[in-house]
């Protein structure tokens, strides 16, 4: 440990002392948990094993459930056995491991990291499916897809480096106590003996204007297909709708809670908690049922699945 740093851990308060709370969120939680792993898994197994789903939209879809399932395993299992723990300490060295595990899965900062860049890529399929259907293939082939994969996770992979070095050569001298559930950016800068001013407006650009401004050009992406759907048939149209509509559902999932929290300086309120509850637990367990339930495809080919199985 470094010798400017005097604290070694980190004493997390979770939710609330009250011993009948705790007992209700540890079972709401580990039901969470529980459908988020089997919906996510169900899907990568489900596009792995159908030849019907080999479309680049399925593909990212699957780079999708793997990043929500990986994140989830990160947040939720720590927050599970939290709830039926009196003390909730995390080690200085095992917070800093959260914290890169959280910036590279979803990359709540840039909001240009792994997860955003898969929206932005599904956007991006969507847009060349609908808007150039003849061309679809050749432009989003298989060596494309693989590409602009591996340029997410470079992406997220290098961002996610520079925070935590950012953040680990702060020095933390006391107090120790993160109002908070896991080890989020904002606790940790204001626990920090030092001044944060710059670092925190870093953020601010990184994860608040950087977020807004994608989320825009997002909606904006999708207005033109939308746009386009004039052109389409009743069938075609209901069909990309269907596909969009999901789409969009998790960008405003994704999105709107971060740009609530991280497009202000640094600040910590009692809602953020809850607000980082949704987007790190409930979007991820709801991402398989948006994907599911509104395209015919996947639940035809989960029915076969399970039918083999």
């Amino acid at each position: 440990m470094r010798q400017k740093n005097n604290i070694t851990e980190f004493v997390l308060l979770g939710f609330s002392q009250d011993p009948n709370v705790q007992k209700a969120l540890f079972v709401i939680f580990l039901l969470t948990y529980i459908v988020t792993m089997v919906g996510n898994l169900l899907i990568v197994v489900t596009i792995i094993a159908s030849p019907s789903l080999g479309s680049p939209m399925y593909f990212f879809l699957a780079c999708l459930s793997c990043i929500d399932a990986v994140y989830s395993t990160t947040i939720s299992p720590i927050l599970i056995v939290d709830l039926l723990c009196d003390k909730k300490t995390v080690s200085f060295r095992a917070c800093m491991g959260q914290l890169f595990v959280d910036l590279f899965c979803r990359l709540l900062y840039l909001f240009g990291g792994t997860e955003v860049f898969l929206l932005v890529e599904m956007a991006y399929d969507r847009y060349v499916a609908i808007c150039k259907p003849l061309h679809y293939l050749t432009i989003m082939n298989r060596q494309v897809c693989i590409l602009l994969s591996v340029l997410a996770m470079t992406g997220g992979f290098v961002h996610s480096v520079f925070q935590i070095v950012v953040v680990y050569s702060l020095p933390f001298c006391g107090p120790n106590v993160i109002d908070h559930f896991f080890c989020d950016m904002y606790p940790l800068l204001e626990l920090a003996c030092t001044d944060t001013y710059f670092i925190g407006l870093a953020v601010v650009f990184n994860g608040g204007a950087m977020g807004m401004i994608i989320f825009t050009l997002l909606l904006i992406s999708y207005g033109v297909i939308l746009n386009s759907l004039k052109t389409y048939n009743q069938e075609g149209r209901h069909k990309a709708l269907s596909t969009c509509s999901s789409h969009i559902t998790v960008v405003i999932l994704f999105f709107v809670p971060c740009i609530f929290i991280y497009v202000r300086p640094v600040s910590n309120f009692p809602i953020d908690k809850f607000m980082t509850v949704f987007y790190t637990v409930i979007t991820p367990m709801l991402n398989p049922f948006i994907y599911t339930l509104r395209n015919s495809e996947m639940r035809n080919a989960i029915e076969k699945l399970l039918c083999k199985s």
